[in-house]
């Protein structure tokens, strides 16, 4: 099976949650898995080549703090990332017109250092999702094929 590093980005703890569950079900599956609670590029980017990013989105639309330097790294890095396959689980409230803004952000950021992407975002609204991290178990197996 594959290998996963699991990147995350939370401000409040939440996303960790989702992560875990993400990790279980990964690991459920067969695959390998490193969690990533403040992600390092340097140490990343040659790991593996499947990465999952789960991330909130915090202010007018940003990234959480633990995340912001990796996103940074990413974005000023020359290599070669075309051999990275990627997935990412968006957390936000739809009530904000921000909704999983910094998720679809890195999305975009990933997709032009030419980085796969396995499956569409799975967005999770937490004003109307009661058990975020089943939905994402839930993805994940709806997915598995493609791991």
């Amino acid at each position: 099976m594959s290998s996963y590093q699991i990147i995350v980005g939370s401000m409040l703890g939440g996303t960790e949650y989702v992560a875990e569950a993400c990790e279980e079900q990964l690991n459920a599956l067969g695959h390998q898995t490193k969690l990533h609670l403040t992600p390092n590029f340097e140490e990343i980017k040659n790991k593996n080549t499947n990465w999952l990013i789960c991330t909130s989105t915090h202010g007018a639309g940003d990234y959480p703090d633990n995340i912001q330097k990796f996103v940074l790294d990413l974005e000023n890095s020359t290599q070669d990332l075309t051999s990275i396959n990627y997935m990412i689980i968006g957390i936000g409230d739809r009530n904000y017109d921000t909704y999983c803004l910094a998720a679809k952000n890195i999305d975009k950021l990933l997709n032009s250092k030419g980085c796969v992407k396995i499956t569409t975002i799975k967005l999770l609204d937490m004003s109307q999702d009661i058990d975020p991290e089943d939905l994402a178990q839930c993805w994940i197996t709806e997915n598995k094929d493609l791991l």
